[in-house]
């Protein structure tokens, strides 16, 4: 299934920045064209479907969040 997202491309640096305006993923290159390919390998990796061989534990924390 393929879907389309829109990536804004901005710079830092020397690197060129790709981020997914839609998904909370971005992803860095050399280039555009790299920033873009990158990102959208951590796109597809985002939303592959979840292959654990050991299943994690799960626990309750409780934070202080300092809120009056």
């Amino acid at each position: 299934m393929k879907r389309k997202l829109t990536a804004s491309i901005s710079t830092e640096g020397e690197w060129i920045v790709a981020q997914c305006l839609e998904v909370d993923v971005a992803s860095q290159g050399s280039n555009e064209e790299e920033a873009l390919a990158n990102l959208r390998e951590a796109l597809e990796l985002h939303f592959a479907e979840p292959t654990a061989d050991i299943i994690p534990e799960t626990r309750t924390i409780e934070v202080e969040l300092g809120i009056a």
